[in-house]
């Protein structure tokens, strides 16, 4: 597949390495949390690269209080250290505010008024009701970016419905951002900013050239792919690894009660992690120090041996 005008790794000379790990402080890290870390950690120290944390608290109303003090903490009990500053959404409603207003002058920001009720109307994918209504008797609304149909005067992004992309895991990917997507909410009834939006400005704002997270984020890759290419940024590679599952199949996740780590299993479950990864540790290592377990890891990192969309793993 050729690489996009906008794509980063299109020039021979492709930017410096910066990968992220951005967790959102929902409650403590699990197993799952920690392959998804993991696997970020090492691919940008396998390439000599920077690795960021970003905390995205910009859902107060899911958050536990504590929990992104206790995920640092988490990191740095498995000798998972970031460079620079940990970023917060919360402290950066300025700047999604900015990128808001730059779609809304592009014509490609409407008001929305759906209800839940409307939006099960619509089998899961929103198909534009609200476009080109006025809704001036409804002042609560949330605000979509438009995916498809686009207004004549905006000559920054060109191409159908299907947005194709290569994933490093998990192969050659294609979405048709009409049927399968739907405008996407960037700013919701309430006031708050929307992840779709927020997590694209941080990675163009932090000069992310690198996403490995898990593959349960794949299927909203490419609208957040068409919005780097509306906003003209270099679009990251993305990396989607095998998904950590409970052996019923269901999602280890905060919400799903998936134990958290405890610093005492540190090294067991960096060992149990790199395993899951498909690479392979030493036996004699399950018992390492963290930092040695980590340098193995770094020296020994292969992204091709990861395999899957999802697996079970033992919390």
């Amino acid at each position: 597949m050729a690489n996009s005008p906008n794509d980063p790794h299109s020039s021979s000379n492709p930017p410096p390495y910066i990968g992220r790990f951005a967790p959102s402080p929902t409650g403590l890290l699990h197993i799952g949390s920690l392959v998804s870390a993991l696997a970020s950690y090492l691919d940008a120290r396998a390439h000599n690269g920077k690795w960021l944390v970003r905390i995205e608290d910009i859902d107060p109303p899911r958050e536990q209080a504590g929990a992104a003090s206790a995920i640092l903490h988490t990191l740095e009990e498995h000798g998972l250290q970031w460079d620079d500053e940990v970023s917060y959404q919360s402290q950066r409603k300025a700047i999604y505010a900015e990128y808001l207003a730059k779609l809304r002058a592009q014509d490609l920001i409407y008001p929305c008024a759906c209800t839940r009720q409307d939006l099960a109307k619509m089998n899961g994918v929103y198909n534009g009701h609200c476009r080109g209504r006025r809704l001036d008797s409804n002042p609560k609304h949330a605000l979509r970016l438009k995916l498809y149909d686009l207004p004549k005067s905006t000559n920054s992004y060109a191409g159908d419905d299907v947005l194709r992309f290569s994933d490093l895991v998990q192969g050659e990917q294609a979405q048709n951002l009409r049927l399968a997507a739907g405008d996407q909410i960037v700013k919701r009834k309430e006031g708050l900013f929307a992840y779709q939006l927020a997590v694209v400005v941080d990675d163009i704002e932090q000069h992310i050239t690198h996403i490995i997270r898990g593959s349960d984020l794949l299927e909203v890759t490419a609208r957040q792919i068409f919005l780097f290419r509306i906003l003209q940024k270099p679009v990251p590679r993305h990396g989607h690894v095998t998904l950590a599952t409970h052996t019923t199949g269901q999602k280890l996740s905060k919400q799903n009660l998936a134990p958290a780590l405890t610093s005492q299993n540190a090294s067991a479950n960096l060992w149990q992690a790199l395993a899951f990864l498909g690479q392979n540790p030493p036996k004699a290592l399950y018992t390492a120090e963290p930092n040695e377990l980590l340098t193995w890891g770094r020296l020994h990192w292969e992204l091709t041996k990861v395999t899957g969309m999802s697996a079970s793993i033992s919390p």
